[in-house]
């Protein structure tokens, strides 16, 4: 059987690590323990003897930070805008009973 589709078994061959998996490797040792654990020694760079964490993969991007959620949100449009309100109810119900 297996997957029909080109496209989704060539997205899922290429997969890597993303910059906050990489970042949580930094921050965390027990995470990079585990991350070395789930791979061959044979499949890492140097048999797994010299394994360097910054140069994984996106240094550039490392430095800079993953996303916040609030940032994300912005870059979409999605925030909160508790501005000054240009009209309020009163006046809509001044309209109202001007115009009846």
């Amino acid at each position: 059987m297996g997957v029909t589709n080109k496209r989704t078994i060539t997205k899922t061959r290429r997969k890597t690590r993303d910059v906050d998996q990489v970042k949580a490797d930094i921050m965390s040792p027990k995470h990079l323990k585990q991350f070395m654990e789930t791979k061959a020694a044979e499949d890492l760079p140097g048999l797994g003897r010299h394994y360097c964490v910054e140069c994984s993969k996106w240094l550039k991007q490392i430095a800079e930070g993953p996303y916040t959620q609030k940032e994300a949100e912005a870059a979409v449009g999605l925030r909160t805008d508790n501005g000054d309100r240009k009209r309020t109810f009163a006046d809509a119900d001044d309209d109202i009973a001007m115009g009846a």
